[in-house]
Formats: structure tokens, sequence, C-alpha cells
């Protein structure tokens, strides 16, 4: 069995390159359950922000990765998983807790959101440039803060003016520096496929 890097495709993400095996449904459960622990362990990076009920995260990132190198599908079963499981008591969600509800829960529904999102924009190219990734990022993160942020002010009993403040505005020079992660790691990623295919 070779296991030669399979050919660049169109409408690919990279876990669709992974070497051919014969169980491919047994790779994609590894895929969905290590994508739902990764975000898991990132969601444990978490720093304190003062003002805020919601603390700066490794857990959207890691959500934008999966959802973005395992495509809508298998992006959206791990963020479901990890919503579904953190739900039924494994406490990693951010800073250890667990459960449904809470001020912060939006954004695990956002992030669920987004990493379908991106992972439909991954398979027309949205990962292949750095520009193209900047605004796949982008988009990801919105559908994150327009379903957290609201879902902040309704739990806290916060205004609208007031979630943005506490929700939004504190975590966006973070987040742009995520992007600039991703931007840098995403089309490197396909450059050196390109180069073994």
């Amino acid at each position: 069995m070779s296991t030669a890097a399979a050919p660049v495709r169109s409408g690919a993400v990279l876990a669709d390159l992974l070497p051919a095996v014969r169980h491919r449904y047994a790779v994609d459960t590894a895929l969905v359950v290590g994508g739902a622990a990764l975000t898991g362990i990132a969601a444990q990076i978490a720093v304190p922000v003062p003002g805020s009920p919601v603390p700066v995260t490794g857990q959207t990132f890691a959500a934008l990765l999966i959802g973005t190198a395992l495509g809508a599908c298998r992006g959206f079963l791990s963020l479901a998983l990890y919503a579904l499981v953190g739900m039924a008591g494994m406490p990693w969600f951010s800073g250890g807790t667990s459960g449904p509800g809470g001020a912060s829960f939006g954004y695990v529904l956002g992030m669920l959101l987004a990493a379908t999102v991106v992972g439909g924009l991954a398979r027309r190219g949205g990962d292949r440039s750095v520009l193209r990734t900047a605004g796949t990022m982008a988009v990801g993160s919105l559908i994150i803060y327009a379903v957290g942020v609201p879902y902040l002010a309704l739990s806290t009993g916060m205004s609208m003016s007031a979630a943005v403040a506490a929700g939004l505005v504190p975590f966006l020079v973070g987040d742009a520096l995520k992007a600039a992660l991703a931007m840098g790691a995403l089309p490197a990623s396909w450059k050196l496929i390109g180069r073994r295919g």
C-alpha cells in the first residue's frame, strides 16, 4: 500500500488528502473525535478579561482551524460532539467548566456554525491563499460573535451595547493575531502538499 500523498484536487480540504485507507469511516471518526478533543484542550488556554464574563481562549482558533481542515460536515460533527459532551458534564469548556448555559455558551454554539461555514469555504479554496484565508477567518469570527454576543446579552441581562463592549471589543486584537497565524499556516500547508503531490 502506498503512503504517497494524494494529488491536490479542487474541492478538497486538508483532511481529504490523507492517504487512502480501506476503512475511511474509521479515519473520519478519528478526525471528528480528535477535532472535539483539540477544541476541548484549546479551551483550557483561558485568560480572564477584566469586566467580561468571557475569557480569551484558544477555543475559537481551534474551531476555525478544525472547520477549514476537516470541511463542513466533519467540522460540524467535531464541534457538535464538543458541545454535546461538554453539556453532558465533561469539564472541557473554557476554564474547565461544563454543562449547558453559562454566559459564554453562545460562543460554543457560534463555533459550531462557524466551523461548518468555514469548512464549506475551504472546499471552495478559502484556505489556499493568505487573502482568502483572512476572509475565511473573518467570516468565521463574525459568525461566532453574531451568535455569542446576543446570547451573552440574554443570559446576563446586559444591554446589547454592554454585551458588545464585554463580549466583542476586548477580543478583536486577539482574533487578528489568530487570523494571522491561520493566514500563515493554512496556505503554507497547501503549498507543502502541492510540492509533494
